[in-house]
């Protein structure tokens, strides 16, 4: 049987998020796999770090593209970015919290391609009068991308059921970027 190399990473988030330090051994057992099948899809934990950083940022892609944040409704675009990122709120954590990754130059570049992106919706919303102008889009987008690290820890906490994730997200983060309408 072929073993899903993401099914490995996504276990190891599980295991690395809380236990940085955790052996091998570990991962290959979260994972359900053997030490020997571990290092034959990552030759070592500096190649395993690396690969859940890749793939966290290659789900971060997929949800930017996936909800179309480069175009439209600043506000709808959010959104429809928030139901497409919440199921990989786990992996955006432990991009958050890794400090190995920093040390890859192609993690950092994809890095600040996405989050480049996600600066671009928040100056998009505020120049169509959505998002607060007195925070900057630079602001706005570390808010969020730490917001939804923390959505990350609490369902893996079981501080917060998977199925509020998305609301608490979209709730919480909108109650205080959206700009309040001026009265009459």
């Amino acid at each position: 049987m072929a073993t899903d190399r993401d099914s490995v990473l996504e276990a190891a988030v599980g295991v690395l998020s809380r236990r940085p330090t955790a052996h091998l051994d570990e991962i290959a057992r979260a994972a359900g796999i053997s030490r020997a099948t571990l290092h034959r899809l990552f030759p070592g934990r500096d190649a395993l770090i690396g690969e859940v950083g890749m793939l966290a940022l290659r789900r971060l892609a997929a949800a930017l593209d996936a909800s179309g944040v480069d175009e439209g409704d600043a506000h709808a675009a959010l959104r429809r970015l928030i139901d497409a990122i919440v199921p990989d709120a786990m992996l955006c954590a432990y991009l958050t919290g890794e400090s190995q990754l920093y040390d890859d130059e192609a993690v950092n570049d994809l890095w600040e391609a996405q989050m480049a992106r996600l600066h671009a919706l928040f100056l998009r919303g505020q120049q169509q009068g959505v998002f607060r102008i007195e925070l900057s889009a630079a602001w706005l987008s570390e808010a969020f991308f730490d917001l939804l690290a923390g959505i990350g820890w609490a369902v893996q906490d079981g501080r917060l059921a998977p199925r509020d994730a998305t609301f608490s997200l979209a709730e919480l983060f909108l109650g205080g970027a959206l700009r309040a309408p001026r009265p009459h």
